[in-house]
């Protein structure tokens, strides 16, 4: 199995680029998958009826929304953790705390080291589009999933000799 990425042509408005089209990097998303897709699955896989599975994934659920509010940090399994926060601005003086300083809150998840681990060993399809979104491109990704820093001169673990460790359908035997 791979992650599909697209690099789209555009048109930078602002910054550094303004002006200039450039290839933007971005995961191209599958559809959501529905609530009973999810549990069929499940209960296949773990051998229970949907109905039981349905009851765990409901029950889940309330119990991770329930203590996830009460402030804690719930386990999702397999995933890593996920807790509530916030964002506010700050104040000088004790007796301007109130509760309109609040400007956002967030979900926010913590991948397990396992999940990430499976994230940076996927291989990577690139599918790269011009400003037309005619194809110009594909490329997959040969190397150990180590990210070359091109701020780092020294070559990165899978990068080898600079090239990235990416190999292109359209030059063969070419890094990228």
């Amino acid at each position: 199995m791979a992650l599909k990425v697209k690099a789209q042509e555009k048109l930078q408005k602002i910054g550094t680029y303004a002006g200039k089209y450039r290839y933007i990097m971005m995961p191209e998303l599958y559809t959501s998958l529905s609530q009973d897709k999810v549990i069929k699955e499940a209960a296949l896989r773990s051998g229970v009826s949907k109905g039981i599975m349905q009851a765990c994934w409901d029950a889940a659920g309330e119990v991770i929304k329930a203590w996830a509010t009460e402030g804690h940090s719930v386990a999702l399994p397999g995933l890593g953790t996920m807790r509530f926060g916030l964002r506010a601005k700050s104040v000088e003086k004790v007796d301007e705390v109130k509760a309109g300083l609040i400007t956002s809150r967030r979900i926010i998840f913590t991948p397990a080291v396992e999940l990430k681990d499976e994230l940076a060993g996927t291989a990577i399809q690139i599918t790269c589009y011009d400003r037309d979104g005619k194809e110009v491109k594909r490329v997959t990704s040969t190397d150990s999933g180590d990210i070359e820093d091109p701020e780092n001169t020294q070559p990165s673990n899978g990068g080898g000799q600079g090239g990235g460790g990416y190999q292109s359908s359209d030059d063969p035997g070419e890094g990228d």
